[in-house]
Parts: C-alpha cells; structure tokens; sequence
C-alpha cells in the first residue's frame, strides 16, 4: 500500500499550526493497523469524525491502533480514538493500542477509565407463564438447598449431644435448667389454657354431630383417644415451635448480628456446644411434660362440657375414660415429643445461624424458624400416625 500523502497544514486564528488529522487502515504482512496521523484535536473534529465513520471493521481479527505519527492531542482526540476502538471490538476485532507518546497515552487512559461503562441489563423471561415457572424454580432450588444444610446442621448437632452425653461435664447445667425455665415452666399457663379450650370446643361441635345418632355417649371416646394420640401433643407442638423456636433464631441471630458466636470462635469455643446443645436439651426434656400437661387439660375441658350439655356425671365421665383409653393412647402422643423438639430446636438455631447483619434479616430469619418448625411437625406428625396404623398401636 503506497504511503500516504503528507497532512496539510493550516493557521489557527492564534498564529499556531495546526496539522491536519488522519486515519487510515494499512494491511502489511497479514496485519491490521489503524494508522492515526497528524494532529487530534478539537479542532479537526469534525473531518475527522467522518474519516472515522468511514472505516470499516472486519469480522474478527487483530487490529492495532498505530500512535506512532500522532501529532498533538487533546481531549476530544483521545475521546475519538477510544469510540472508534469499542466500535470495533463490538464488530468483533481485538483492538490494542500501539506505542505512542507518554502525554498521550496517559491522556487516554483517564479517557478510558472516565468512559461511562453500559449497565448490563438483567435478561427478564418473556412471558408471564416463563416468569412463573422461572420464580418456582428458583424457589425450589432454595428450598432444596435449605434443606440440605438443615439436614448437615442437623446430624451436626446430633454429633455434638451423643459427644457430651458421653461426657455430661462438658453440658452446661447452668444454661439447661435456665432453658428449661424459659421453654417449659413458662409454657405451662398458655399450653394448658389452650388445650382446654380446645378439648371444650371439639367435647361439644361433637356432641352435637353424635347426639343426632343416639351416639351421644362416644363424645368421651372421641376426646379422650383424640387428645392423648394427636391433638394434645401436636398443638403443644405448635405453640412451642411458635414461642420457643422463634425466641431461639431471635436470641442466636442478635448474637450473630454482635458477632459475638465469632468471638466464640477466636476464643477456641463451640457455638454448637455452648448455645445450641442446652436449647435443644432443654425442649428436648420438657416438651413430653408439656405435652401429658396438655392432654390433661384438654380431657379436663372435654368434661366440663360433658357434664354441662350431655348430663354424664364426672364419675361417669372418668369411668368411661377408663374403659376407651389404653395405654398406647398416651404412649403414642407422648414418643412424638422429643422428635417434634429436636426438630423444633435445630430449625430454630439453624435460622439464627444464618441471620445475616441486618434487623430485616433477622425478621425474615425468625418468620422463617416458626414456619419451617409448624410444617416439619406436621410432616412428622402424619409420619408416626402411618407408622403406628401399620403397626397396629
């Protein structure tokens, strides 16, 4: 390619010269060049832009920027050479920049960095029916992936309470009786409240279905078998997960907030052990107590309203307790405890430990614990009554 013809030159209105400006592609032995000449400045803009627009980028491939016969440049210059550069990198090309003068290159590196970057737009679903299949899927994914740290956080704390078990003096007595206090004797009042008041409810929504079928008298059947295998146990199960599973997320999530577990850490201690082990001992302990609490109170409300509506003595009412109510009756209910407590205590710590810095993420975190606590129990629950069916208790 022939060289080409020296840039002319003209005259400012300040008496200066001012070379004008080129650009030119040059092939040689296989190799693109973007051969820059004379001077880019403001000046020579306007030519310049429509030399600029006039080269066209190839599909792919190498390309220099040539700086070498740079003459001046100035803001605007080194503005041009940098849109002409990411006009052909969009094309596809590699553009790199050759050797020039130090002025120059710094002036176009504070171009570069000064360059407004394109935000990179979120690719959206079309469609409404994309957008929802979209947002359950990632549910799912997040529920799965919940799951199985749930699962690893759990076997975890199973590991810790078989290893101080084997060694009771590294279990907190101080910390498991104060629990103790707090998940179980405090509990008392409400669980027993409710558990009456439901066990009154149901003793008379069904005595007035059975009384329509001269059938009055199962009224007692029904509460008693009823209260001691599933309701009695299951709504205790609630309550706490409710009560004492959101009180653990709070309390270890305000921890994590402080960073007070990571301090634990440094000091060579195990939050596993310190924390979490006395609370879900505890509940582990109170929560079959609590439980037969609630089934008395619950068979105590069913016969207030027996003897009030149906006109059963209360001897008759605890005889016929008696009669219909076996010993597996309670047993069922009161196997279930410590497995809806263990579960109700490790969601409830594991929720805590993953409350980030933020009151709103402890708020989340804390819904999260009562839910997740309620749907697990309920889960177990239908577990063991399909067991204890097929096993014939």
């Amino acid at each position: 390619m022939s060289s080409p013809a020296p840039p002319e030159q003209t005259t400012r209105p300040s008496g200066a010269k001012v070379t004008a400006a080129t650009a030119q592609i040059d092939d040689k032995d296989g190799h693109t060049s973007i051969v820059a000449g004379g001077d880019w400045i403001v000046v020579n803009a306007v030519p310049l832009d429509k030399q600029l627009n006039a080269l066209k980028p190839g599909k792919g491939g190498n390309l220099t920027f040539d700086l070498s016969g740079l003459g001046k440049l100035d803001t605007t210059g080194a503005w041009l050479i940098q849109r002409t550069k990411e006009h052909f990198e969009a094309a596809g090309a590699t553009v790199s920049l050759g050797e020039g003068s130090a002025e120059a290159m710094s002036l176009l590196e504070a171009v570069e960095k000064a360059e407004p970057k394109p935000e990179k737009r979120k690719h959206r679903p079309a469609g409404a029916l994309i957008t929802m299949l979209a947002r359950i899927g990632s549910s799912l994914e997040n529920i799965f992936k919940g799951a199985r740290e749930a699962t690893g956080f759990m076997g975890l704390v199973m590991v810790t309470m078989v290893r101080t078990a084997i060694k009771p003096a590294r279990l907190r007595f101080t910390s498991l009786v104060h629990h103790m206090e707090t998940v179980g004797l405090d509990a008392v009042p409400i669980v027993m409240l409710m558990s009456f008041l439901i066990g009154a409810v149901l003793a008379y929504q069904s005595s007035e279905q059975l009384t329509k079928f001269g059938a009055a008298i199962f009224t007692v059947d029904l509460i008693g078998i009823s209260f001691l295998r599933e309701i009695g146990i299951l709504l205790t199960a609630i309550l706490v997960a409710g009560r004492s599973g959101s009180a653990f997320t709070a309390q270890i999530g305000s921890m994590k907030m402080r960073e007070e577990i990571d301090a634990m850490r440094t000091l060579g201690l195990d939050p596993v052990e310190m924390l979490i082990v006395p609370r879900i001992t505890a509940l582990v302990l109170t929560l079959p107590m609590l439980g037969f609490l609630s089934g008395i109170a619950g068979l105590i409300g069913g016969g207030v309203v027996a003897v009030a509506v149906l006109d059963i003595s209360p001897l008759m009412y605890i005889e016929r307790l008696q009669q219909t109510i076996g010993l597996w009756n309670f047993w069922t209910g009161i196997i279930k405890a410590p497995v809806f407590a263990f579960l109700i205590g490790a969601i409830g710590c594991f929720e805590g430990l993953r409350v980030s810095g933020s009151a709103e993420s402890l708020g989340e975190r804390t819904t999260q614990s009562v839910v997740e606590g309620i749907f697990v129990v309920i889960i177990a629950d239908a577990f063991f009554s399909i067991l204890f069916v097929n096993l014939g208790i």
